[in-house]
């Protein structure tokens, strides 16, 4: 047994099948990040910190003499997503059934993949998180409803990086109001505007739930990094005579080693 504690749920091994299947479906639709950085881990439970190889000179030593240096690290942030399920609905997995209601579990995993990625592509102070669009040193570019404008301002913010001295591959993340713009606008000739949009850039467009406009970046590798601790994962929290208490877990953080690999589109206000 480890501190997930699934082994005390009132649940059988095909009803945790399907609730690990499920999870793993939404998950894989909903990260966005974790697709266009580099990925560093699961460290596994014990992992805790990022070494930063930094050094902070503390105010006094603790002799005349001798001064002292602390090492910089950026800790692991630990995300929880509680969610409950019907024990009839889990029961009714070992009975047969193919349409269990796992509503609540696609919640929660929606919801920790939201967090995730708004750390990475945002930031999350609370937790020591510099996501792409604070860190960028380029302006922020701004767009609009007018999604027939878009490319222009995709091949400025490609021109940015270049000029940067930032290869490629690039990739742009689209949040769902950019996304399903470009989806349903078109250009002169009636040609999509999004097909437009995947010709300037030259790789993936992916769908970003978390990002609030876009952002267009470098996949090179080595300018993003996230670090994982325990992956995500399923838990037992408690259980009553009609629920089980589940939670869906990881540990993580988030580095921007090259600011100026990224350029943010945000709608004007």
């Amino acid at each position: 047994m480890n501190n997930l504690r699934r082994e005390l749920a009132p649940i059988s091994s095909a009803a945790w099948a399907a609730i690990d299947e499920e999870a793993t479906r939404v998950l894989k639709l909903k990260l966005a990040g974790r697709k266009v950085v580099d990925f560093k881990g699961p460290l596994g439970p014990h992992g805790a910190a990022v070494n930063t190889g930094r050094l902070t000179a503390l105010k006094g030593g603790p002799v005349v003499g001798v001064e002292a240096l602390r090492r910089d690290v950026l800790p692991l942030i630990q995300l929880n997503s509680p969610f409950e399920l019907s024990r009839y609905e889990l029961d009714s997995i070992e009975r047969g059934s193919e349409d269990p209601d796992l509503e609540n579990l696609i919640q929660a995993a929606t919801r920790i993949a939201h967090a995730e990625d708004t750390a990475i592509f945002h930031a999350y102070a609370a937790g020591g998180i510099t996501g792409m669009e604070e860190a960028s040193p380029h302006p922020k570019l701004k767009i609009s409803d007018d999604y027939t404008t878009y490319p222009k301002s995709v091949a400025e913010a490609l021109r940015l990086l270049r000029l940067a001295g930032v290869d490629g591959p690039y990739a742009m993340a689209l949040g769902p109001r950019c996304y399903t713009g470009l989806m349903q606008a078109t250009g002169d000739g009636g040609y999509p505007a999004l097909q437009v949009v995947k010709r300037i850039v030259e790789g993936p467009i992916i769908w970003a739930p978390a990002v609030d406009g876009a952002v267009l970046l470098s996949t090179r590798g080595g300018d993003f990094e996230l670090t994982v601790g325990r992956d995500l994962s399923i838990g037992y929290l408690r259980h009553t005579d009609a629920n089980v208490a589940l939670y869906l877990t990881e540990t993580m953080t988030f580095r921007v080693l090259t600011p100026e690999a990224a350029v943010a589109l945000v709608y004007k206000k």
